[in-house]
């Protein structure tokens, strides 16, 4: 399958690491990836904020460039579940054709290739965060799950409340910040208690978010994404 790689303005400018391990992941697994150079952010913070006028021109370039893709998939479920749920309302031609194309790596993997076992190997005992996108925009269900629960070597550890926002929300930390911050206490918290030694999560943005929090609460915790861990194998 040839496969159009969009990486969000998140995993470029923090988390490059996700971008590369899909590319990796996906070419081990038999598929020819392609980068469209032109591509730019996909205008989910401009319509989350209410810039709606940018939001719509990013969304019709996003659509101009990737239009004739067989797929499109992205390391980011927030930024599927932009385009997928917002460019139609936004009025943008050629959306809605798109829309169906355009999937964050679990999905493809396990709902489109069929692929819960990428033959990966990982060392370590592994906690998942569900997203809020990825569990209540575009619901990928168990997928992520059922993917790690194959890779050799990880151990997949529950913590308490696992399904809760972290409090990044985006603008939300911003505006919301001392909300966000005791959120994501009760996030860093259930973590530490779970014994993990790495969360893994679709979305750079609440790695991000978590990811800081663990640092600073001295945490010897990682924050991967989730394409980092199915991108590894034995040595």
């Amino acid at each position: 399958m040839r496969v159009s790689l969009f990486v969000p303005c998140y995993t470029d400018t923090l988390f490059p690491e996700a971008a590369i391990a899909t590319v990796r992941l996906l070419e081990r697994l038999g598929h020819e990836v392609e980068f469209r150079e032109e591509q730019t952010c996909c205008g989910q913070i401009h319509a989350n904020s209410g810039y709606e006028r940018d939001a719509r021109r990013l969304a019709e370039r996003f659509v101009r460039i990737f239009g004739d893709a067989d797929v499109v998939v992205a390391p980011s479920a927030s930024c599927v579940g932009t385009v997928r749920d917002h460019y139609e309302r936004l009025g943008v031609a050629g959306a809605a054709e798109l829309a169906p194309r355009v999937l964050e790596l679990s999905e493809l993997l396990v709902g489109r290739l069929g692929a819960d076992d990428v033959g990966a190997s990982f060392e370590g005992r592994v906690a998942y965060h569900p997203t809020c996108h990825s569990l209540r925009a575009i619901r990928v269900g168990d997928k992520p799950v059922r993917l790690l629960r194959k890779v050799r070597g990880l151990d997949l550890v529950d913590f308490p409340h696992a399904d809760e926002c972290c409090g990044f929300g985006g603008t939300f930390a911003v505006k919301n910040a001392d909300v966000s911050a005791a959120m994501l206490a009760d996030k860093v918290a259930a973590l530490e208690a779970s014994g993990a030694d790495v969360v893994a999560a679709t979305d750079g943005s609440c790695l991000m978010h978590i990811g800081g929090g663990l640092a600073r609460s001295g945490s010897p915790i990682r924050a991967l994404h989730l394409a980092e861990i199915l991108a590894g194998t034995a040595a």
